[in-house]
């Protein structure tokens, strides 16, 4: 797991949220988004697509968690099949890993012990995965924890 400190800049994002339980089901939403980007022919070389968990597990209801797929997307984006929004930047650490159950299963269990041994609090922004095409294309991800 390649591990690094990063500034990320605030993204615009055009999405699709779903609301439940964090897990398997956000695998729906992600495709819809694919499919959605890929029949309006926004998916190329330098496409970012965004897993983002936008509340935290342990104060917030399983019910009442919102996952957004997102497409990272220039300013002046409008298109009405999406919802519009951004992701506010900041400083993360990020966790690259393979792109499997079992190594993303690892990986979450182990990324908050890490912070902890680096010395890292996380932040309130939201937690997310990162996938640029070339990543996909390798069967890897990049976790995006906000630290403080």
């Amino acid at each position: 797991m390649q591990v690094k400190i990063e500034t990320v800049p605030t993204y615009r994002i055009a999405f699709f949220r779903r609301i439940g339980p964090y897990g398997a089901a956000n695998y729906q939403t992600m495709q819809r988004l694919k499919e959605w980007a890929a029949a309006e022919k926004l998916l190329d070389d330098t496409s970012i697509i965004l897993g983002i968990s936008q509340d935290n597990v342990e104060t917030t209801a399983p019910q009442n968690c919102r996952y957004d797929a997102a497409l990272v997307v220039p300013e002046d984006f409008q298109d009405d099949a999406v919802l519009i929004g951004e992701l506010r930047g900041g400083k993360y650490i990020s966790f690259r890993v393979k792109h499997t159950v079992e190594a993303m299963i690892q990986a979450w269990t182990d990324i908050f012990q890490k912070l902890a041994d680096l010395g890292y609090k996380v932040d309130s922004r939201p937690t997310f995965e990162r996938f640029t095409t070339e990543m996909l294309r390798e069967h890897y991800c990049e976790i995006c924890i906000p630290i403080k």
